[in-house]
Order: structure tokens, then C-alpha cells, then sequence
């Protein structure tokens, strides 16, 4: 039962949710989000990024953080041949976004480990190593166990990064990669000052967050 039956009988009711029930609002939603982020592409591209850093941090990989991915690579593949399109800017702000929850959080062990449990703090040592890597999902663990703390804190950090990548202009024609494409970067400078910022914006926001009301766990 708990090896086969169980499994098998769970995972077809989900499907049926997935396919019959949740489908078409889902598809549906998703078209909206991508008509409203075009809508806003030719509006002010700051604003934008910031919309794009707080899609890529709020589900670490679910339906808004892969609308906005989306949203990116489907842009970046229409400008391949541009020099300076809005869309390859739209690209690193999306993936600066993307990189920052895991570094943040990383960081924030690393200068408060007593607010963090020991598998927290074990996790915070990956996240540095994904984070670069432009691996959103290694914030998952931290946002499972505190969402309400975690989870604005790390949106607060990519919206600060996703907004000051448009805001000096940084470009980018790799559709992943993180640190390791910087040779696709256009303004490296750009690129490090707006990660950077929100890293420790991220970091010092899901420290304060902890900090408040909760003890610092008793460390080894």
C-alpha cells in the first residue's frame, strides 16, 4: 500500500485536479501575467524590474517565478541579433533576481547563525554555490519552515535587484548561467553592484524579520 497503491492512486487523483479542474484558470492566469509584464515593457523599465523581482522570489521556482523566467527567454530569443534591446536587459533582471533569495538567506546565516536551526545554517552554505549558479529553489528550505519572515524578505531583495539592473542599464544574452556567463554580461559592474545591493538588502531584512520577538537559538 504505502509503496505502490497509495502513490499511484494520489498522484492520478492529482493529475485529474491538475488537468480537469485546474487547467484552464491556471492557462488562463498565466496568459494575464504574461499580457500584463508586455503591457509594462514599454512602459518604465525600472518599474518593471522591480514586478520581475517579485515574481522571481515569491514561489522560488513555481508558476510566477517560471512566468517571469518565461517572459525573459521568450524576449531574449526575439532580440538575439539586437545590440541594445530592452528584452536583454529584461533577461538580467530576471536572473539577477533569481540569484539573489538563495545568497541572501546564505548571507544571513552567516552574520546571525543563531537565528537560523543547524540544517538552516547547513542549507545556507549551498545557497551561496546555487545562488550563483542562478538556482532560485535553494531558498526553498529556508521559506518551508518561516514563509512569513522569509518570503517577503527575499521579494524585498530581488525587487531591489530586479529594479537597479534596469536602472543602470545591464544586458544579457545568456538564457542561464548566473556568474558563470558573465562573458554575456554587458556591464559587469552593473551586474555585481545590483546583486550585491540586493543581497544585503534580502539579508538584512529576513534578520530583522527573525529578530523580532523570536530568541536567538542556544548554538554549539
Amino acid at each position: 500500500m504505502p509503496v505502490l497503491v497509495i502513490p499511484l492512486l494520489t498522484t492520478l487523483l492529482a493529475g485529474f485536479v491538475m488537468l480537469v479542474v485546474l487547467a484552464r484558470p491556471l492557462a488562463s492566469l498565466m496568459n494575464q501575467l504574461s499580457d500584463g509584464l508586455n503591457s509594462l515593457s514599454g512602459g518604465s523599465a525600472v518599474f518593471l524590474g522591480i514586478i520581475l523581482g517579485l515574481m522571481m522570489a515569491f514561489d522560488m521556482g513555481g508558476p510566477l517565478n517560471k512566468t517571469a523566467y518565461a517572459f525573459a527567454t521568450t524576449g531574449l530569443a526575439a532580440a538575439a541579433t539586437a545590440t541594445d534591446a530592452p528584452e536583454l536587459k529584461v533577461m538580467a533582471a530576471v536572473m539577477l533576481a533569481g540569484m539573489v533569495p538563495p545568497i541572501a538567506l546564505a548571507l544571513a546565516t552567516v552574520v546571525r547563525p543563531g537565528l537560523f536551526s543547524i540544517p538552516e545554517r547547513e542549507n545556507g552554505k549551498a545557497g551561496w554555490l546555487l545562488g550563483a549558479s542562478f538556482i532560485t529553489e535553494g531558498a526553498i528550505p529556508f521559506a518551508a519552515a518561516d514563509p512569513l519572515r522569509v518570503i517577503p524578505s527575499i521579494m524585498l531583495g530581488s525587487a531591489v535587484t530586479g529594479g537597479l539592473s534596469e536602472a543602470l542599464g545591464v544586458s544579457l544574452r545568456a538564457p542561464h548561467g548566473g556568474i558563470f556567463v558573465l562573458f554575456a554580461v554587458d556591464d559587469v559592474v552593473g551586474f555585481v553592484i545590483a546583486l550585491a545591493a540586493g543581497v544585503l538588502v534580502g539579508a538584512a531584512a529576513v534578520i530583522a524579520l527573525k529578530s523580532v520577538g523570536e530568541r536567538e537559538a542556544v548554538t554549539a
